[in-house]
């Protein structure tokens, strides 16, 4: 009786026990991993709250680029520039994305935004080297991250990177994320896509890459520093010989286009030194804005810059001033200003000296005397060079030399300075300012004497502009610079429509200063060492104590004007006038 009591009791104790140990340990697993898995949803919806604005930094906002062209529709310069131009799978030649491809993501067509045999083979690659030698990111991933993410490594990015991966392909098709990536990747100098990339180590655009090329832009994508064909030429050539080797592996070239592009690797030559027009499209980007007013969106400037006049103009005007300044403005007898040069030195200083108001001395004369020669006066009548007073003005010849009796063309080629003051005491000061005012300066001089001998301040471009006016026949000439703006779509924002322009001189006074002008280059004349095949004149000017020194001439249809000085309005070397230095840089221009 005591025993099946006993077993009855036993049983009891075993039914109340509950659950065994096992079952308890496996529902407080499940019960943790599904707090896992609530804690991971929390974090990745903390992670994703945390993101940035994919459609805001799609359509990022940045300021407007602007690209200069010359003469001749070839790039000079951009300004604000920080991407390329947009390319596109549709429109690249295929090779240029097929190197990306075959050597970043081969199978990027083939699999989701994730390669999980890429990770894979990253992992085993990286345990065998006991370090990171390998990743396993694909093109979405390495777009995500160029797009919208930081360089911080931290698990939270690499989160993000996977949700914005998974969006990118979501929302575009492969061949628009692939446009997303070449257009974004950040390569050379904080610019970001191929094309940049392209402009700035073989100065082409990316459309024009040679296979050679493309393999060589391909290869920066690992490590742009380490293996840029600028800094690294040989690292660069390497690995793009394997870029060749897997495209030929891939399908992509034949093994003949291979050896033919590997023959064709070299190191990258630089981009020419743009800082040599820049005094041009700072000038050039003031007149856009006067044009057309503010803008956002990118524009392509035509210009009437003569790109190789400009650059033999930069190299000529530091080894001639030396440790003075100087300005050189060029331009056709019709006022597109082909060539302007502010200063010896960009970086050093960005003041344009060639817009700079400074006293013109002796080289405004031809004003004065045109005055005269419309009067009817003739370059062989006789006028008196003696010293000239009016009230307490009494200004001297330089060296204080008077020549007595001489003929009006003496008197222009010598510069002498009483022969201006007197016509303008016979013809009147509101006379000249009147004809200053035809050739398009009138509204920039003082009522004074001391005018007629320079002492108004101009720039050289208005001084040049007085000039192009006599060489132009004596028709009127307004300067300009640009052509045509448009859009990187090729849409017409501003087309030049030039208005007929007037006679502003009669041809007989033109043609006698003309031959005033061309006896100032002639032995004798205070210009002669201007002189060369093909100039027709010229006119030197120098300001009170050598302040300034000035030479303007005609070559051809082309003026040039320049001006040598100081910055601080300080005297230079009593030695240095408009005929010396400033025509030697003339004739070293045009000979």
């Amino acid at each position: 009786m005591f025993g099946k009591d006993n077993t009855r009791t036993n049983v009891s104790k075993k039914q109340k026990s509950g659950p065994s140990r096992g079952l308890r340990l496996f529902v407080w697993a499940i019960d943790l991993f599904m707090l896992i898995l609530v804690a991971i949803a929390i974090y990745v919806v903390i992670v994703f709250l945390q993101m940035p604005s994919l459609d805001a930094i799609l359509h990022e906002t940045r300021p407007a680029a602007v690209v200069f062209l010359d003469n001749n529709g070839n790039e000079i310069r951009a300004s604000n520039r920080i991407m390329g131009v947009p390319v596109s799978v549709e429109t690249l030649p295929p090779h240029v994305w097929q190197a990306i491809i075959a050597i970043e993501d081969k199978r990027f067509f083939e699999h989701g935004p994730v390669e999980f045999r890429a990770i894979a083979r990253a992992m085993i690659s990286n345990l065998l080297h006991g370090r990171l030698a390998a990743g396993g990111s694909t093109i979405t991933q390495q777009t995500a991250k160029n797009i919208f993410l930081s360089r911080e490594k931290k698990i939270s990015r690499k989160v993000q990177e996977l949700i914005l991966s998974y969006w990118l392909e979501n929302r575009f098709t492969k061949n628009q994320v692939l446009d997303l990536y070449m257009n974004r990747v950040s390569l050379v100098g904080g610019m970001r896509g191929i094309d940049a990339a392209a402009r700035v180590m073989f100065q082409r655009s990316a459309n024009n890459l040679t296979i050679a090329q493309a393999a060589q832009i391909a290869a920066m994508l690992k490590a742009p520093t380490t293996y840029s064909p600028l800094a690294n030429p040989d690292k660069n050539i390497a690995r793009a010989r394997v870029i060749l080797q897997e495209m030929v592996r891939q399908g992509y070239i034949t093994l003949n286009q291979a050896r033919i592009a590997a023959r064709e690797l070299a190191p990258a030559t630089p981009a020419p030194d743009t800082n040599i027009y820049r005094y041009w499209t700072d000038f050039v980007l003031d007149e856009v804005k006067s044009t057309i007013g503010t803008f956002e969106s990118d524009l392509y400037v035509y210009t009437t810059l003569d790109k190789g006049l400009q650059e033999r103009i930069a190299d000529v005007l530091p080894a001639q001033v030396g440790e003075n300044q100087g300005a050189v403005v060029a331009m056709n007898t019709d006022g597109a200003v082909r060539a302007m040069v502010g200063g010896t030195d960009y970086q050093a200083s960005q003041f344009n000296r060639a817009l700079a108001l400074r006293q013109p001395g002796s080289s405004f004369k031809p004003v004065v005397y045109l005055v005269a020669l419309e009067n009817g006066m003739t370059p062989d009548m006789y006028v008196n060079d003696s010293p000239f007073t009016i009230g307490d003005y009494a200004p001297q010849n330089y060296n204080n030399r008077y020549y007595g009796d001489i003929t009006l063309a003496t008197a222009f080629a010598k510069s002498v300075n009483s022969v201006p003051l007197k016509l303008t005491q016979e013809y009147g000061i509101d006379s000249v300012l009147n004809m200053a005012g035809r050739l398009g300066v009138g509204n920039k001089l003082r009522r004074e004497y001391s005018t007629v001998l320079g002492a108004s301040e101009l720039s050289l471009l208005d001084l040049t502009t007085i000039y192009a006016v006599i060489w132009n026949d004596g028709y009127s000439v307004r300067p300009y610079s640009i052509t045509k703006i448009t859009d990187p779509n090729g849409t017409i924002i501003y087309q030049r429509n030039p208005s007929e322009p007037l006679q502003v001189l009669m041809p007989q006074t033109v043609e006698y200063m003309t031959e005033l002008l061309a006896d100032v280059v002639a032995v004798g004349g205070t210009g002669r060492r201007a002189m060369a095949p093909g100039v027709l004149g010229g006119k030197t000017g120098t300001s009170n104590d050598n302040r300034d020194a000035w030479f303007v001439g005609a070559w051809h249809d082309l003026i040039i004007g320049v001006w040598m000085g100081r910055d601080d309005n300080t005297s230079m070397s009593s030695k240095i006038t408009g005929g010396t230095i400033p025509a030697t840089i003339f004739h070293e221009i045009v000979k």
